[in-house]
This record gives C-alpha cells, structure tokens and sequence, in this order.
C-alpha cells in the first residue's frame, strides 16, 4: 500500500459520492464533484492506489436478507488468552446472524453486532452463544431505532 495522500475537497467528494453509489458512472462523478473525466478519473485511481478505496460493493437490505431486530450482544470470556479468543472468533465468525464483532476493552471481551427475524431467532442465537467454549456471560441490548448508518465517516 502507497502512502496516504493529502486528500483535498475533490477527494473527500468523490469518497462520499462512491460511498453513496458505487454504481455511479464516471461521468456523473465527474459532474457531481465538479471536474472533468480525466482528472476524475486520475483521482480515483490514486485513490485506489493509494488503498483509501478498498473495493465496491453492494449494500444488502439486512432486514428482508436476515430479520428486522438488531441486537448487541457483549460477551465475557471465562479466560483472555490468545487460543481461547482466537477460537470464539473463528467459532462466531460463522454465525450466519453475526453481522460484526469487535474485540473491546472494558467490562465485556466482545461486542457482536447480529440481525435476528424475531424473538424466538434470537433465543437460537443465544442457545448457540452460551455453548461456545471459553464464554462465560452474554449480555443483550436490542437497538430500537437506526439514527445513523453511514457507509464511511469522513473527516472534513
């Protein structure tokens, strides 16, 4: 990977446009950012270069693909040693409901970000959870309302 580039007003506007829309054709960035194709074009390939763009991809409807409720699960490990996290992770990777974990500080090891159809899926979920090796408690907060979902943050 290339270092990062100083990104300018151009480059944060063709990061927020391709994080809208991917599928937008060059041209239509083009217009949209206020520079002609070629320039375009040349930005978004050192973009890429430069690893700031990673890849395109589609944005899954998560409710009509896995359910309507979105839980956070924390979870605590009985130890924190290397085999025992790397074994939890390969094992919840797997979870088809488990849409991101993260590895955190604080009173809980994980955080599991899952979809579940309703209450009855994610009492499977749970089932499933408490018999992993290695966990010792599981706690859940469902979210009530989605106020923000951004593809990227940027920094302006």
């Amino acid at each position: 990977m290339n270092q990062v580039p100083d990104l300018d007003q151009f480059d944060r506007k063709i990061l927020r446009a391709l994080a809208e829309d991917g599928r937008i054709s060059w041209r239509e960035l083009a217009d949209r950012i206020g520079l002609s194709l070629t320039p375009t074009l040349r930005r978004v390939r050192m973009l890429e270069e430069a690893g700031i763009i990673t890849g395109y991809h589609a944005r899954l409807d998560e409710e009509r693909l896995a359910g309507s409720m979105v839980v956070f699960i924390s979870v605590t490990l009985e130890r924190q040693v290397r085999e025992v996290l790397d074994r939890f992770e390969d094992h919840v990777a797997k979870f088809p409901e488990v849409m991101s974990g993260f590895l955190m500080t604080g009173g809980a090891d994980y955080l599991l970000r899952a979809v579940v159809r309703d209450l009855a899926h994610y009492r499977e979920l749970l089932d499933a959870l408490t018999v992993v090796e290695g966990v010792a408690h599981i706690q859940s907060s469902f979210a009530l309302k989605v106020f923000v979902n951004k593809p990227t943050a940027l920094m302006d």
